[in-house]
């Protein structure tokens, strides 16, 4: 996975791109459109135990000096035109990916200067679950769609999620059986243990 990550100096805030005005011959679009999918995202990432709010940079990479590589977070993102942002350890140190929305979906900010590349998701719990799934390979020849080192790229390898506490038994009960089945509506469990699995349909 090639994404764009921030200096020290554009962590939390980065350079403030023009807004285009909006085509007033374009279709109404619906908020609530949005407002549904940000609501569920937000959700998710309060039952996934990984989520870390308001934190800043500096906190996020203090809460991951001492942890393996692959290790993450997701935290809020303090510039205005983004919501949410990855924090991951790297081989070079802790490292922020800014996570773009638009139209319902999320993905990490691209590193290149045009279109962007990488996947979009519903959710975020979905993107870090694919980027957990499908790590880069190392040895994998590089496309001319991939960003040389002075676009400020690095390769991310998401291995491990850092909970802020630790998890409830019923959490980690709910993960072991999210990792063995995805239907989870056709369990002989009583409804209110159905809908807490459904919570959180996540293996991460």
């Amino acid at each position: 996975m090639i994404a764009r990550t921030m200096s020290s100096m554009q962590q939390d805030y980065g350079e403030r791109g023009d807004l285009c005005c909006q085509n007033p011959t374009a279709p109404l679009y619906d908020p609530t459109e949005d407002l549904c999918c940000i609501t569920t995202t937000f959700q998710y990432l309060q039952n996934s135990g990984w989520y870390w709010g308001s934190i800043s940079a500096r906190e996020a990479r203090d809460a991951l000096l001492k942890v393996s590589v692959g290790t993450f977070l997701v935290r809020d993102s303090s510039h205005p035109l983004y919501m949410l942002t990855l924090s991951v350890k790297t081989a070079c140190g802790p490292t922020n990916v800014r996570i773009e929305y638009s139209g319902g979906c999320f993905r990490l900010d691209s590193s290149s200067p045009g279109p962007p590349h990488l996947l979009s998701f519903p959710d975020v719990c979905s993107l870090v679950q694919h980027y957990v799934e499908d790590p880069p390979k190392p040895n994998a020849k590089h496309s001319s769609s991939q960003p040389s080192a002075k676009d400020n790229a690095v390769l991310l390898k998401l291995m491990r999620p850092l909970p802020q506490a630790f998890p409830s038994l019923q959490h980690l009960t709910r993960l072991t059986i999210n990792c063995q089945t995805d239907c989870l509506d056709q369990l002989p469990l009583p409804r209110p243990l159905v809908r807490y699995l459904q919570d959180y349909p996540f293996q991460v």
